[in-house]
């Protein structure tokens, strides 16, 4: 692994996040995968450590670090546990990070500071069962009532929408209008009329909750709209550029893990009288997997160095995260294959990896979003 530059503070983080990874999530791991098991006491920890608000400044309880320092965490989490930091990115990079620049100063102190402080855990929901990566084709509606609005509809594949204490969620405020009509809300666990579906069954992450949530007549105040009326559409897509750095520094963890095991492996296993880490065959695939697995740590830490840096980022996240999504489903199956019907076993925890990469190819934006995005801004 190429170090670019990290300084001695980004070096504790490393080290504390994959101590962290190693000692908390890894004797766990298997059994919160097989019985979807919720990592609420590892969550918190992740919390005390200041994992959970990564990006926010000290004065809304965050720990006020750079985007290099979050990446380098989330890589060493999803190196031991996917499912964990998929809740970790989540609130760092979709909810944090959207009050952080788009909420008033009442709704950061209100609800950006305990979620960056790990008090509180923030969910994300866009996707809606017609409306998929056609994000814009939303119907659920807030109507406005006096100072509050009345929000009817459903969204799904909410992360953490069970366990999480709030949720930033998009919904039309104007038919008819298209994207320019979709505006960004906070809603708070307990709101009367606000419901939970049921925990979707997962081929991977399941440890990470997933559900639909449910709007009938909900009264939110409009102290809780985020930006302006209209603004929705803009602060999402704003948010799942940021959020897909995150996703490709998950994407690059989960295929290290897979390198680590399949070199490890290899260099046990003996067929016909050798080491199988003696076979051509085997020395290709681990050649490719670590050319790539830098290829896309070095794509991630490019964007998060313009990020920090102020500028424009958006086609390098969407670059990052189509070729590190894709570099963990590689090493991830590559992983089982030279592992053979070991690798198919679940208590060598391989074919989880396989399961678990998948994901990263889907949410946040699907391959085949990326390359629209990464197109548009290349023809602009």
């Amino acid at each position: 692994m190429i170090d670019i530059n990290l300084s001695p503070e980004q070096e504790l983080i490393k080290e504390t996040a994959r101590d962290f990874a190693n000692t908390q999530l890894l004797p766990g791991v298997i059994e919160r995968d097989e019985n979807q098991i919720f990592p609420k006491d590892e969550i918190k920890k992740m919390g005390e450590l200041g994992f959970m608000g990564m990006m926010v400044p000290e004065e809304w309880g965050g720990s006020g670090l750079d985007t290099i320092s979050y990446i380098i965490a989330l890589e060493e989490i999803a190196a031991v546990e996917l499912a964990t930091s998929t809740i970790m990115s989540v609130n760092n990079s979709l909810v944090c990070q959207v009050l952080l620049d788009w909420g008033t100063d009442a709704q950061k102190s209100k609800f950006l500071t305990p979620l960056a402080s790990g008090l509180k855990l923030g969910a994300y929901s866009l996707s809606e069962p017609q409306s998929g990566s056609d994000a814009s084709n939303m119907k659920t509606f807030a109507e406005k009532n006096g100072n509050s609005f009345i929000v009817n509809g459903t969204k799904n594949w909410v992360t953490s929408g069970e366990n999480s204490d709030l949720i930033i969620f998009f919904c039309k405020t104007e038919k008819g209008a298209g994207s320019k009509g979709i505006s960004a809300f906070i809603i708070e666990k307990g709101t009367p009329g606000l419901t939970t579906g049921k925990k979707e069954e997962k081929l991977g992450i399941r440890a990470s909750d997933t559900c639909e949530l449910y709007f009938d007549n909900c009264e939110i105040p409009e102290s809780n709209l985020i930006g302006n009326l209209g603004q929705g559409f803009s602060i999402a897509m704003q948010a799942l550029g940021g959020g897909r750095i995150g996703i490709a520094s998950q994407s690059v963890g989960l295929a290290r893990a897979a390198l680590d095991k399949t070199i490890s492996y290899s260099q046990e296993r003996e067929q016909f009288g050798q080491l199988i880490a003696k076979f051509g065959a085997i020395q290709n695939k681990i050649a490719d997997m670590a050319t790539n697995i830098e290829a896309a740590r070095l794509l991630v830490m490019q964007a998060a160095i313009l990020k920090d840096q102020g500028k424009e980022y958006i086609k390098e996240s969407s670059m990052a995260k189509l070729f590190a999504s894709s570099t963990a489903m590689s090493a991830a199956t590559e992983c089982v294959q030279v592992h053979g019907g070991y690798g198919y076993m679940q208590e060598y925890g391989v074919e989880r990896l396989m399961r678990d990469a998948k994901i990263t190819e889907i949410y946040e934006g699907t391959s085949e979003i990326q390359r629209l995005v990464i197109s548009r801004e290349l023809l602009k």
